[in-house]
């Protein structure tokens, strides 16, 4: 018989899924870069890799992670349990080896066997420290220098080396107190760090052909750690013998740079260089200029006073620059002679007028409200070249009572139309033209008008566009209506 009834009570069961290991740790944010001082001692922190398991970590050791170092040892180490990596090795040397690559495992089930690992790889560099003095090459430098020397001049140059780089391979040079501090003084070279020796008197072979004097070199900045190890200076002995020979001429600069517009007549002087004979005779000079440096003549130069001039038009378009070589020769003595490098810049002159980047063609609400910019426009010059070209905007001075529009410069190379009343109306009005003068920075400056072309349209209370006529839409640009009923008559006429 059946009574619909349970035969027992209804059972509740709780199933619970147990996580299994099949998840690797993985480093996210690898690979790593750090940097640790040279010289550091043992257990010297680097820096802290972190990896993340996925599987359940309140489960057995699924998710616990231990590190270890698979590619970096002896130098560095790793803690298993916090993935801090600190120095291993002590006095690593950056000039030795400067890069390292350490290959860092995570290894979860607390590093079992068995259980799963990732990777991740370190780049480690050894950053300076001033640990190396600086050190002469040789012991004895030996200059020779004319007595014709200029005082101020750098007569002679030394170069103590230092493996350290940066501000700890900066070198300081004295002159130690004795034979030659009265005429030399010498100076760091801060690009290249060599000592320039420079004259501070004048030289007379008469009086003294030779002088002898040591030179220190030290850091500019000293690491108090490395004191103890021995002096951080060297020293080397310096022999400056003086000669008495015939000088060539000197010019008064290393070399002179000369611009010229182009189309500049022929026959222009556009510069002039200058030697001078510093040796007691001082024999006029005479300039020339080297054939081979101005194969098709474009330059002249005066042979007494140095001034040179061009010997016919000259192109920017076919030659930017010009480099030419300038000998000056001893009178007296021909043989002597030195040469200067002249580069000629030849500047682009401004050909063009600026003109509007484009027709601009906008619209002006007829709700529109006083001082409410309507348009930006900018201008473009076919002058090359284009970077540094500078435009500025304003109103024809006829236009200036204009009731209705004006020009805002905005200084950038752009300006804007903003309405100077409100309450436009279409129907009485429907388009304006409006006149913009447009000058250019060039040599000489050059300027021309363009017509910016404004339609009043119905507009939303928001601002965007409602309605316009067909007439206004359809306009070309720069037409006003009489002028194309008049295009449209002569066409007619033609037709019959």
């Amino acid at each position: 018989m059946d009574t619909n009834r349970p035969l027992e009570p209804e059972s509740e069961f709780v199933i619970k899924v147990q996580d299994i290991n099949d998840n690797e740790p993985k480093f996210l944010e690898g690979p790593y870069t750090a940097s640790v001082p040279e010289m550091s001692p043992v257990g010297t922190y680097v820096t802290q890799v972190t990896a993340t398991d996925a599987d359940d970590p309140t489960y057995g050791n699924s998710a616990r992670v231990v590190y270890s170092i698979l590619h970096g040892q002896p130098y560095f180490s790793v803690d298993p349990k916090t993935g801090v990596i600190k120095t291993a090795l002590p006095n690593m040397d950056r000039e030795v080896k400067e890069q390292y690559q350490v290959l860092i495992q995570a290894k979860d089930m607390g590093g079992q066997l068995g259980g799963l690992a990732g990777t991740t790889t370190i780049n480690i560099t050894l950053s300076d420290v001033n640990d190396n003095p600086p050190r002469f090459s040789k012991s004895f430098f030996h200059l020779r220098v004319p007595e014709s020397s200029a005082v101020g001049s750098a007569v002679g140059r030394i170069k103590a080396h230092d493996l350290d780089i940066g501000r700890n391979a900066e070198v300081e040079y004295t002159i130690v107190p004795g034979d030659g501090g009265a005429m030399f003084d010498i100076t760091t070279n801060e690009h290249n760090q060599e000592g320039m020796i420079i004259l501070k008197r004048p030289l007379d072979y008469e009086s003294k052909k030779a002088y002898t004097f040591k030179v220190d070199a030290s850091n500019a900045h000293l690491d108090p750690r490395f004191q103890s190890f021995g002096a951080f200076k060297d020293t080397a002995t310096v022999k400056i013998n003086v000669l008495d020979v015939d000088e060539p001429p000197v010019f008064n600069k290393p070399s002179y740079v000369m611009d010229v517009y182009e189309d500049t007549p022929a026959g222009t002087i556009i510069g002039a260089v200058t030697a001078q004979d510093l040796d007691a005779s001082s024999s006029p000079v005479r300039y020339s200029i080297d054939w081979k440096s101005d194969l098709d003549s474009y330059f002249d130069i005066d042979p007494v006073e140095g001034t040179i001039s061009t010997n016919e038009l000259l192109d920017r378009e076919s030659i930017a620059q010009h480099n030419i070589s300038i000998v000056a020769t001893k009178l007296n003595s021909p043989v002597l002679s030195s040469r200067v490098a002249v580069t000629v810049h030849v500047l682009d002159i401004n050909e063009f007028p600026p003109e509007l980047s484009s027709p601009y063609e906008t619209f002006v609400c007829e709700n529109a409200k006083v001082g409410q910019v309507i348009q930006t426009f900018s201008a473009k010059d076919q002058d090359l070249p284009t970077a540094g070209q500078q435009f500025s905007f304003k109103s024809p001075k006829e236009d200036m009572i204009n009731k209705n529009f004006t020009i805002r410069d905005f200084g950038n190379n752009t300006a804007g139309i903003v309405t100077k009343r409100s309450g436009f109306r279409r129907r009485l009005h429907e388009i304006y033209f409006l006149p913009v003068v447009i000058d250019d920075n060039g040599y000489p400056p050059k300027s021309s008008t363009g017509t910016l072309t404004i339609r009043v349209c119905g507009c939303e209370a928001d601002g965007s566009l409602l309605t316009c006529s067909a007439e206004a839409i359809f306009l070309p640009v720069g037409l006003s209506t009489g002028a194309l009923i008049a295009i449209l008559l002569c066409i007619i006429i033609l037709l019959e």
